[in-house]
């Protein structure tokens, strides 16, 4: 499996970046003052005085400046991400991009989730034999995902009630 291309998360983040409020007109001002100082072949002077025109509507400059970058290629892409970090670094850190589920670390959670739900389905541990057992496997969902917790502790609550 490859990785995301730069260009590939830029359209996956634009609607979150886009959303009114989420970057400050400050944020979006530096973002395009680094790229056209210290990159000036990523963005010329014209292109910087158009995406930053106060006439025009934040949001719309945001979404020229995201398709621009994004036909561009992948190095302005990059930069773009560069200088998103540094001038906005809390709303860097919460991209959709940077929170996509790996395949394969999700169907590893599945199956344990799975094997965990099945053996407690059928060889549910006897209070005699392993007294506290069940409050032991009710604290083990804080340590699993919390999709997998809910159903875990739905199953749990019923085999309570059962006693």
């Amino acid at each position: 499996m490859t990785d995301q291309t730069y260009c590939d998360r830029l359209v996956q983040d634009t609607p979150f970046l886009t959303v009114q409020g989420r970057l400050s007109e400050q944020q979006v001002d530096r973002i395009i003052l680094q790229l056209n100082r210290y990159y000036p072949q990523i963005l010329t002077n014209k292109e910087a005085e158009k995406f930053r025109n106060p006439k025009v509507s934040l949001r719309l400059r945001l979404c020229d400046l995201l398709s621009h970058l994004q036909r561009s290629g992948e190095r302005d892409c990059q930069e773009f991400y560069r200088a998103l970090y540094i001038h906005a670094q809390p709303l860097h850190s919460c991209l959709p991009s940077r929170h996509v589920l790996r395949p394969m670390s999700f169907l590893a959670g599945l199956g344990l989730a799975a094997g965990l739900a099945l053996f407690l389905y059928c060889c549910p541990p006897d209070p005699k034999v392993l007294p506290g057992a069940r409050r032991i496997l009710g604290f083990s969902p804080v340590i699993i995902d919390r999709h997998v917790s809910r159903y875990l502790l739905a199953f749990l609550a019923d085999d309570f009630r059962a006693l």
